[in-house]
């Protein structure tokens, strides 16, 4: 797996999941749409701490800077 994601794109995912989070432990947000937003949050964290996104990788996006 090669890296396609960058600090801005972590950065802005990390801030997504912190926010579903307190939404779903304050239920705000409840039932399956809660479980749900718990799901995506750990998908976010996940894939900002392994710097991949699968979905990127589909379709060719890649928002980390290249080495030259």
């Amino acid at each position: 797996m090669k890296k396609n994601m960058g600090t801005a794109d972590k950065g802005i995912r990390i801030s997504i999941a912190i926010v579903l989070a307190i939404l779903s432990f304050t239920n705000v947000i409840t039932g399956t749409l809660g479980i749900i937003a718990l799901l995506v949050a750990a998908i976010f964290v996940l894939a900002s701490l392994i710097s991949f996104c699968p979905l990127y990788s589909i379709f060719g996006i890649k928002t980390c800077k290249i080495k030259k």
